[in-house]
């Protein structure tokens, strides 16, 4: 009997050694386990990023649609800057509450806001409607394309978020002196730079969505709508401008 015993704890050992070992095997090799749960929140922070981009996108469009209709007086600078910045604050402090989304919807309704005259100085140019077409759908493609290339490839573009920001403020500031001086050329060039800049930056939201280093849909869909938005009116200034020239 006791050999028997002996054998059978020798055996419920063996088992539970067994076990531990495969619990501290799949804890230190994140590839076995913890890529099934990183895939599944990325999925879910990527649903709900897109879903929640798709609705800002459109509401906001309505809302610049409603401005030129109705005529709506522009914003000016000093109020454009304020609500932007102001509104972007709201959203980073209520990102984790209930009011993340109605916030998310007054920046970007603000910020259709401030596209509208934009688009009614544009549909006043000759052939404005067509550039307007032509910029939208440029964004579009060029927006799919990239989401689409990092979501295959998983490329990390964390590296460049640095040079991106610097970029971003550096074109600010050109674009605040180029307002006030009155410098046509200037201006395009910061179109041209904050377009540049917006591809990078769909790039850099896109993969850290993808690697993990966002997991609030509601600041990772803010950063697209931002990246979208600028790619979108950059390239308006751009085709407006070459539009103008003919």
């Amino acid at each position: 009997m006791k050999p028997k015993d002996f054998t059978t704890m020798k055996d419920d050992y063996s088992r539970n050694d067994r076990s531990v070992a495969a619990t501290l095997a799949l804890d230190a090799a994140p590839a076995g386990t913890a890529a099934p749960v990183t895939s599944e929140r990325t999925q879910r922070v990527l649903r709900n990023t897109y879903a929640l981009l798709s609705m800002t996108l459109l509401f906001s469009a309505g809302v610049a649609a409603a401005g030129v209709a109705l005529r709506w007086p522009a914003p000016g600078l000093l109020l454009s800057l304020a609500g932007m910045f102001g509104l972007l604050f709201a959203v980073h402090r209520l990102k984790n509450s209930g009011w993340a989304l109605p916030a998310v919807f007054a920046f970007t309704g603000f910020m259709g806001w401030t596209l509208a005259p934009a688009l009614s100085q544009t549909l006043s140019l000759p052939g404005g409607a067509q550039t307007i077409t032509l910029a939208l759908s440029a964004t579009g493609v060029t927006f799919l394309a990239l989401s689409a290339w990092v979501l295959a490839t998983r490329r990390d573009f964390s590296a460049i978020g640095g040079f991106l920001f610097a970029g971003m403020v550096v074109a600010l500031v050109a674009g605040l002196a180029a307002v006030f001086l009155q410098v046509p050329a200037l201006a395009l060039a910061v179109s041209a730079m904050v377009a540049l800049l917006s591809v990078g930056l769909i790039l850099f939201e896109t993969s850290r969505i993808v690697n993990g280093g966002e997991t609030n849909y509601v600041l990772a869909t803010v950063g697209l709508y931002v990246s979208i938005l600028n790619l979108f009116t950059s390239l308006l200034s751009l085709f407006g401008f070459g539009g103008g020239d003919e």
